[in-house]
């Protein structure tokens, strides 16, 4: 999953709207506010906003203050982040201030749009992504060609709902403002479109002069291969379990995570849980639910180590545990190496019996700290 962390901010109405229908931007927060978003801007990479933001705000999209810019340069960072512009048109006013302020810019665009973009003489560099643009090849170039590992992502409301939609948003932070706009002809946040199921995990609330911040991730696993940002989450989670284990020189400390197609976690467990020295972590995870749970077939497990296919301790391995439960999903972070079984390959035990494996690298220096003194 070589994408950024992706972070959307928006302001609302009390009845979700982004703006009004006037002809001034409607201010929905106040000084605080924008200096907390200035605060956000300058710890990210990149900030990225579409064509409709564009064309109704002409932002400038800079970080403000002089001694966070200071900060930025004195770590080695560029003064401002990349500036990230999405357009299927590349049809885009090259006086716009987004393209004559701040650092470096980038448009991606479709190849028609890129031709576009370039006869307009755009100061970006222009990226086409092919007929359509496709949100996992964008967000692999950000991560992957121009470094980027955080990304704030301001708007507009089409992008945020496509973003949601598919997964792809590891965090919303989303401020409230104490006032009705009413008007069904003005922007809303978000629109129609099959969003994945369950609830949005609350991370924490803040007020902020008249105005209230609330933080939310995703919970939902991903389906089939395709990973979403909740698996970084659960994922993180497993490998926090892991850390939790007690120490051993024979077996490693692994975490592991059971959670519904709704973001509802079915159970948690780790290594060698209350005292039992030889259980593993999805065996522990996979005895706390009922068997005939009929939310095992979707869900996911999430171990921070690649299940076992031989053991000695018990007659079957948690590969085969969690075929026999049903599981057809598997997020982990790391391959087991061959420190105690030689040849280990609970991945192609899963695969070969149908079972979609993940493996998220980026978690794996996490999963291995517990188990430094064993490699």
């Amino acid at each position: 999953m070589p994408y950024p962390y992706v972070l959307l901010s928006a302001a609302v109405s009390l009845d979700g709207y982004l703006d009004d229908t006037g002809p001034e931007r409607l201010l929905l927060s106040g000084p605080a506010d924008f200096d907390r978003v200035d605060e956000v801007r300058a710890s990210v990479d990149a900030i990225l906003v579409g064509a409709g933001t564009l064309r109704a705000d002409n932002p400038r999209l800079l970080v403000n203050s002089p001694v966070r810019r200071a900060a930025r340069l004195a770590a080695g960072r560029p003064e401002y982040p990349l500036k990230v512009m999405v357009s299927g048109s590349g049809d885009l006013d090259p006086a716009a201030r987004f393209w004559h302020t701040g650092g470096d810019k980038v448009l991606y665009t479709t190849g028609a749009g890129a031709e576009r973009a370039r006869a307009l003489g755009l100061a970006a560099d222009v990226v086409a992504l092919g007929d359509d643009l496709d949100w996992r090849r964008l967000l692999e170039h950000l991560h992957d060609v121009r470094g980027v590992r955080r990304l704030m992502v301001e708007g507009g409301g089409t992008i945020h709902t496509q973003l949601l939609r598919d997964g792809l948003a590891d965090e919303l932070q989303l401020v409230t403002a104490p006032l009705l706009v009413g008007d069904p002809a003005a922007p809303r946040l978000f629109g129609p479109g099959g969003y994945q199921g369950g609830r949005l995990r609350l991370v924490s609330t803040r007020r902020i002069e008249d105005v209230v911040l609330a933080v939310y991730e995703p919970t939902a696993p991903g389906t089939g291969p395709r990973p979403a940002a909740a698996d970084r989450h659960w994922l993180a989670l497993a490998c926090e379990l892991a850390a939790a284990c007690p120490p051993s020189r024979t077996a490693f400390s692994v975490g592991a995570v059971v959670v519904a197609a709704d973001g509802t976690e079915l159970a948690r467990g780790h290594s060698r849980e209350d005292g039992d020295p030889v259980v593993h972590a999805e065996e522990a995870a996979l005895a706390k639910i009922d068997p005939a749970d009929p939310r095992l077939p979707t869900a996911t497990v999430y171990s921070s180590l690649e299940p076992c296919v031989r053991r000695a301790s018990r007659p079957a391995p948690c590969a085969r545990l969690i075929l026999d439960a049903g599981v057809r999903r598997v997020v982990t972070a790391w391959r087991e190496p061959d420190t105690f079984v030689p040849d280990a390959d609970g991945t192609g035990l899963l695969t070969a019996a149908g079972a979609d494996v993940l493996v998220l690298p980026a978690y794996e220096s996490q999963a291995k700290a517990p188990n430094q003194h064993l490699l």
